[in-house]
């Protein structure tokens, strides 16, 4: 995602506290087992990460097809050799003239059981991509997820 001014930063901090606050009153989330007990017979659980990477560069132009491939092939194929799925995709945002900024993006899901490792190759893949492109951000979100092959 490309440059956000501070009033965007502050409005996407203020709906997070909103969030936050409105699942405050909500009970506790369930613990990765329980989301296991939950899948029925013959589904695995896993967690369910979609990276978002916006290919509008700030400096001027676009992360390239050729760069986006070697990025994926360098970088997240090495971290997660099992699968992935690569999306293309339209994202947009408010940018600081107040007018709404569209930019191609690439969704990436990745599907895998919770652990340390694959948290901190995630971290990396986001880092990496950031500094690569000049990013201020890559969206992650997270879900727990039943599955089956």
């Amino acid at each position: 995602m490309t440059h956000v001014s501070s009033r965007a930063h502050a409005a996407a901090l203020v709906l997070a506290g909103i969030v936050i606050s409105a699942l405050a009153g909500c009970s506790a989330l369930p613990s990765t087992d329980a989301v296991a007990t939950a899948c029925a017979t013959g589904f695995d659980s896993v967690e369910r990460d979609t990276l978002y990477f916006g290919r509008a560069i700030p400096a001027g132009g676009q992360v390239s097809d050729a760069q986006w491939t070697a990025f994926l092939d360098a970088t997240v194929t090495p971290a997660f050799p099992q699968g992935l799925t690569v999306t293309d995709a339209v994202g947009q945002w408010r940018g600081a003239s107040g007018g709404v900024v569209r930019e191609p993006s690439k969704l990436v899901v990745l599907l895998h059981p919770r652990s340390a490792k694959d948290d901190e190759a995630i971290a990396g893949i986001i880092d990496t991509y950031r500094k690569r492109f000049g990013q201020e951000s890559v969206l992650q979100e997270r879900q727990s997820a039943c599955v089956r092959f």
